[in-house]
């Protein structure tokens, strides 16, 4: 098999319920779809890894199943990071350049920059993105790129995404049992967005909430960037564990029946449907059979999808985000998928909501383009578009040095 080249790019979505590798090339600097790879996730608690010996093994198998589709070695990969563990927080910082007035180089946007994320942060935590909002040159807001301009005073509003150490290096230790190098981490409710949302909903106000297995990954987004980050300790797999828990079937049997009949709006199920419950030897049913009335599968539900949009609510509000929600909400992640989520979305948020499906790279299956892949799908559109922007820099600088040795800078 033969190496892999360096216009491929390989991302790993480790999540509770499965554990995807996708892989592309970049040909003419447009992603091309190559191959991937999906098992069913091992060794997973509550969206943390429990067990390392499993959890690599799964990743390994499906990291084999790419590289047979690509036809090459997959050495290194681009790693999802999700879960509880990961909080956002906003901070601002900034430079005096002295009394006259000069021109803002990218070593001043960096050194605001830095002074901007010099903040306390517990011993374990460890910041995933740095992400500027706006710059601020003497006193004048709004400002995305400096870069060029005149002034005296530099400031930033920073927001950084933050997550456990601890955590973070368990997920990369198993990367790296099954063969994997990681190169980079990326938070997975960017790279959701960076898959789904569209550049009108980034500028007028959008909040992106990826409904994982176990946990749900929010990202707000205002006038272009990100504003608030985090996470919710709800997913797909609480409503099969209620569903399982109040029909006392398996928990593969509560995922079919939440799938196939599951709605989360009871007053949207006919009063007088039934539907078989039990029995079901591809389920692992051992019971006999019965019948129960589909609403009462909506009247587990609802409460539910009630309490994870509340929580969703009171955490915007307390960002300080909740009103910035120009365009409304975006839900993807397999759990968006549940009949009836959206409803209660505009409900309780009061602003539109949609499903968001990830944008589909050239010769992808179609399979791919449905929202449980939107993360992975993201960090492969997040990791090409910043390759860009750095050879951009590099090539940048270069040409500067250039000019200054030749004497014409």
């Amino acid at each position: 098999m033969k190496e892999s080249p360096d216009n491929l790019i390989t991302v790993l979505d480790a999540g509770s319920a499965k554990c995807c590798v996708l892989v592309a090339e970049v040909q003419d600097g447009v992603l091309r779809y190559r191959g991937h790879g999906i098992e069913k996730s091992k060794g997973m608690r509550k969206g943390l890894i429990a067990e390392l010996a499993p959890a690599a093994d799964a990743i390994n198998r499906a990291a084999l199943t790419a590289e047979r589709l690509t036809k090459v070695g997959i050495e290194t990969a681009v790693v999802g990071v999700g879960g509880t563990h990961v909080r956002g927080i906003n901070s601002r910082g900034g430079i005096s350049m002295g009394s006259r007035m000069r021109e803002i180089t990218r070593e001043e946007v960096r050194a605001a920059v830095d002074r901007a994320r010099s903040v306390a942060l517990p011993a374990d935590r460890e910041i995933l993105h740095l992400l500027p909002q706006e710059f601020i040159l003497d006193d004048q807001p709004g400002i995305h790129d400096p870069i060029g301009m005149v002034g005296t005073k530099l400031e930033v509003n920073l927001h950084l995404s933050t997550c456990s150490g601890g955590v973070t290096q368990s997920v990369v230790t198993c990367a790296n049992r099954a063969g994997l190098e990681v190169v980079d981490t990326v938070y997975e409710g960017i790279a959701s967005a960076e898959a789904v949302l569209s550049a009108d909903e980034r500028e007028l106000g959008v909040c992106i909430a990826d409904i994982g297995a176990s946990s749900t990954e929010l990202a707000v987004f205002f006038e272009g960037s990100v504003a608030h980050t985090a996470v919710l300790p709800i997913g797909g797999d609480h409503f099969t564990n209620d569903l399982a828990v109040g029909l006392h079937v398996s928990q593969e049997e509560a995922e079919r029946l939440k799938i196939e009949f599951g709605n989360c709006v009871v007053t949207s199920v006919p009063s007088l449907n039934e539907v078989e419950v039990g029995g079901n030897l591809h389920t692992g049913g051992t019971t006999a059979p019965r019948l129960v009335r589909q609403r009462f599968l909506a009247e587990i539900l609802e409460p539910r999808a009630r309490e994870l949009f509340t929580m969703l609510r009171n955490n915007l509000r307390e960002g300080g985000v909740l009103e910035a929600l120009g365009t409304g909400c975006v839900m993807t992640g397999g759990g968006a998928r549940l009949a009836g989520l959206l409803d209660v979305a505009e409900s309780l948020l009061r602003t539109p909501a949609r499903i968001g499906s990830p944008v589909p790279l050239s010769r992808m299956p179609e399979e791919l383009a449905e929202p449980e892949f939107a993360t992975a799908i993201g960090m492969l559109l997040y990791t090409h578009r910043t390759r860009v922007r750095r050879a951009n820099e590099e090539l940048g600088l270069k040409q500067k040095l250039k000019a200054i040795f030749a004497g014409t800078f």
